[in-house]
């Protein structure tokens, strides 16, 4: 009996730890934490702009403009970037929150969390293809009208699995693959690093300009519907008749 209550006591210690090391959040959301341009979440087929410090709830597709950038973070300090003119679902397998999102266009940067070296399970999706990882640095962009996916591993490792072809590959830093619908999977090398540092500089400079504008002041959110047009204009306005010629 003292052995059994001695492993209950083990156990509810190694699960109160575990949770330290992996905070939750019951509601699963993802925080606003910086961005500039046109950033926006979809309801009910409206576009709602997204202030600093709002929070996107599982399931909710999140917008951006040509100018837009933004950097979310979750719970357990893991944090994703979404770029400009990319359209992305958060969380949109309600039953299981490892499928962190659904890429359906544009361009993605992750940086999954881990502690004390535990493995931190994320899925990414596209169209085309499965990204996961346990913990790591990954840029994931659909490319096209034909759901190319890129995806290039800068920190870590992350496995891509073909979603139509029966492949798999594991990407190590300064690799990358580009996923089509209707090949094989072939992996390839970045040589020199030359994409990575473009795709990391690129990041870098949007996230300071974003920091930059978000010290200038508060920005103001608004929603975005179907533009009013102005009132149609009602041409010149004619001249009144002359008066009629006096009495004789």
């Amino acid at each position: 009996m003292h052995n059994r209550l001695a492993l209950a006591a083990l156990l509810l210690t190694a699960c109160a730890g575990l949770r330290a090391q992996f905070p939750t959040d019951p509601d699963g959301t993802a925080k606003l934490m910086v961005f500039t341009g046109q950033v926006s979440v979809l309801k009910d087929g409206t576009a709602w702009a997204l202030n600093l410090g709002d929070s996107v709830r599982p399931q909710q597709i999140v917008v951006t403009g040509p100018d837009g950038y933004a950097q979310f973070k979750v719970a357990d300090g893991s944090t994703f970037e979404v770029f400009a003119n990319s359209k992305v679902v958060f969380r949109a397998n309600q039953g299981d929150w490892r499928d962190l999102m659904e890429v359906w266009l544009g361009k993605v940067r992750v940086k999954i969390e881990h502690f004390g070296g535990l493995p931190n399970n994320n899925r990414v999706r596209t169209p085309s293809a499965v990204i996961s990882v346990r913990g790591t640095v990954f840029d994931v962009e659909v490319e096209d009208v034909t759901d190319t996916t890129l995806v290039v591993d800068e920190e870590g490792s992350v496995s891509v699995r073909h979603l139509l072809k029966p492949s798999e590959k594991v990407l190590n830093p300064g690799e990358f693959v580009r996923v089509y619908k209707d090949q094989a999977l072939v992996k390839q090398i970045d040589k020199g690093g030359i994409m990575r540092r473009a795709l990391r500089t690129t990041a870098d400079v949007i996230y300071q300009v974003a920091v930059e504008e978000a010290k200038q002041g508060p920005s103001v959110g608004h929603t975005t519907t179907t533009p009013v047009p102005p009132p149609a204009s009602k041409g010149p306005t004619n001249p009144p008749p002359p008066p009629p010629p006096p009495l004789p």
